[in-house]
């Protein structure tokens, strides 16, 4: 036992165990927070202005400028000599932020084309359920309507009981007796009063 001890004591201590049931205290993060939302919504207005003709104009007034200034300026004032290499970097350096920026919006666009696209499934899918629904009430309707007189049926059941009264007043009754007296055998209805 003293030996089990001695062994316990001399092992090396034992890391503590990470809790399950604990939440972990965040690292540090090596990029700053943004918010993505912001982000996005800047990057499709950007977007939008370089879709625009507005942009265009702008552009190439800035070049036209650009590239005449650094022409017809004194020596000493031109800030980009002929080849133009600065003008290029810049151009190119636009170019490479304006790529990214129009795909994110198209992304985000996409995104919310889902959104709708999903929604109007789902829509769609109720009025089918709802349609579906509605013809079953209305078949339902017209079997309990046929055993239901129409005004059709009560028109052609009184006009063949109109035909056998009529018949039956041109003839007798089977048992002998005079259906409908004609009219000269009527009597008065004083006696009646």
């Amino acid at each position: 036992m003293a030996a089990d001890r001695d062994r316990e004591n001399r092992a090396e201590p034992r890391t503590p165990r990470f809790r399950l049931d604990q939440p972990r205290t965040p690292r540090p993060k090596l990029l700053p927070d943004y918010d993505p939302e912001a982000f996005g919504r800047l990057s499709e207005r950007i977007a939008r202005f370089l879709g625009t003709g507005r942009f265009i104009v702008w552009m190439t007034v800035v070049i036209i400028l650009w590239v005449v200034w650094n022409i017809a300026a004194p020596d000493e004032l031109r800030f980009d000599q002929y080849p133009f290499i600065f003008l290029t970097l810049m151009l190119s350096l636009q170019a490479s932020y304006a790529a990214p920026l129009i795909l994110l919006a198209q992304n985000r666009q996409d995104d919310r084309d889902r959104v709708n696209l999903e929604q109007d499934r789902k829509q769609n899918e109720r009025s089918i359920a709802d349609t579906e629904y509605l013809t079953r009430e209305i078949a339902s309707l017209r079997m309990g309507l046929g055993e239901v007189a129409t005004r059709d049926w009560i028109r052609s059941e009184l006009q063949d009981l109109v035909k056998e009264l009529e018949e039956q007043r041109i003839g007798h009754h089977p048992d002998g007796r005079v259906v409908f007296p004609s009219e000269g055998s009527r009597g008065s209805d004083v006696g009646d009063r």
